[in-house]
């Protein structure tokens, strides 16, 4: 690891880029940074002006070139036993520790880093930098600036999404949909169930029915399928509801993922859901008319599928791994996708430290993430 990497590593790790804040210092860091190298950036803000994605082209502006993208939000802290400092980089026993060193700074700061190398290579084919804003929640940052690269930017001949995989190409990843569903009822004593409608109740029932559908795709799963587990599942992972134990609840909400596998879609579930809704208000509106079930959608990240393109075969020769794999959990790589780029998942670092309590990276991740990445900027100069 160059001494440069690392002094990247930790401003980025610096930077409180937590989902929930804004990612502007970041951004405007990593601007500037490009900018004192005579490379100019393009912003794409939020819709609420607080967070922005950003992509630059370093070379010409000409087609075959390699899109090396990252997302700069990170998982919270809160409440996890911290042994150091989470946004300041400890380095110890060969792995580097902070919030973000996996998951995914680090893949970032080796692509700046190598920004001067890139530089004096005389590139033929450009490498064009994309940096997200809101993956963590839904991958809801990304659509907007894919939508412009896709739009200003010639046709690049491979999207390398740099999540943590221990630097072994990702050919196919399930899709992350993020809903929540908000039951009505009416209240009532609870000694008085016949007068009132129950929204806990309900929602257990509908989060039953997500449960449900889930085994069935157990029973049904494909047993050659490469995926763990071999099938799509439904979850539900946050409940709020209530009042008093003796009241009967007018309103409950519950949050819940989807995560389909390639060739399937959120609606194949969504639509039967909504109809099991229907039966239940159906007897809930002849005691409260005023009962109600509204599931809304807040993110859907579609599945990347195999497409054994020109971003896998790169992959291959410049890790060195010649296998490609699968993982259950989902990237921005299915967006570039169906925007109609070539894709693949690879990035230094593993999964089994990501959103954990002393997150780190092992040193030698961050040295073969370097190798790629000079293995890129030779190919694109010859």
């Amino acid at each position: 690891m160059k001494a440069d990497t690392f002094d990247m590593i930790a401003r980025l790790v610096a930077f409180d880029t937590v989902s929930r804040n804004s990612n502007l210092e970041l951004i405007h860091f990593v601007r500037d940074t490009l900018s004192r190298h005579g490379v100019d950036s393009q912003l794409v803000p939020s819709p609420d002006g607080r967070k922005a994605n950003l992509f630059a082209t370093v070379g010409p502006m000409a087609e075959g070139g390699v899109v090396l993208s990252g997302h700069t939000d990170v998982v919270p802290v809160d409440g996890q036993p911290w042994d150091t400092d989470p946004f300041e980089v400890t380095r110890k026993d060969g792995r580097l520790y902070g919030r973000g060193t996996c998951d995914m700074k680090s893949f970032i700061a080796i692509a700046l880093a190598k920004v001067p190398d890139m530089l004096r290579a005389g590139l033929r084919r450009p490498i064009h930098l994309a940096l997200s804003h809101d993956e963590e929640v839904g991958c809801q940052g990304a659509p907007a600036m894919i939508e412009r690269m896709a739009a200003e930017l010639p046709k690049p001949s491979a999207v390398v999404i740099g999540e943590p995989t221990s630097m072994r190409p990702i050919m196919a990843h399930k899709g992350l949909a993020i809903l929540r569903t908000t039951v009505i009822g009416h209240e009532a004593h609870s000694s008085q169930i016949q007068r009132g409608v129950s929204a806990v109740m309900t929602a257990a029932k509908l989060i039953g029915r997500l449960e449900s559908m889930t085994a069935e795709n157990r029973r049904n799963a494909d047993p050659a399928s490469l995926f763990v587990p071999p099938f799509s599942t439904l979850h539900a992972g946050v409940v709020h509801g209530g009042t008093a134990v003796n009241i009967i609840s007018r309103e409950c909400s519950f949050m819940w993922d989807v995560r389909v596998l390639p060739g399937e879609t959120l609606s194949a579930y969504l639509d039967p859901f909504k109809r099991y809704c229907e039966e239940l208000l159906v007897d809930m509106r002849r005691v409260a008319p005023e009962a109600d079930i509204v599931t809304e959608v807040l993110a859907d990240a579609p599945p990347m599928a195999d497409e054994g393109g020109e971003a896998q075969a790169l992959a291959q020769r410049l890790s060195g791994h010649r296998c490609c794999g699968v993982v259950p959990y989902g990237t921005e790589g299915g967006q570039f996708q169906r925007a109609g780029f070539s894709v693949v998942v690879c990035g230094p670092g593993s999964i089994d430290q990501a959103h954990q309590p002393n997150e780190y990276i092992d040193i030698e991740q961050v040295g073969a993430c370097e190798t790629f990445i000079d293995g890129v900027i030779a190919q694109l100069a010859a």
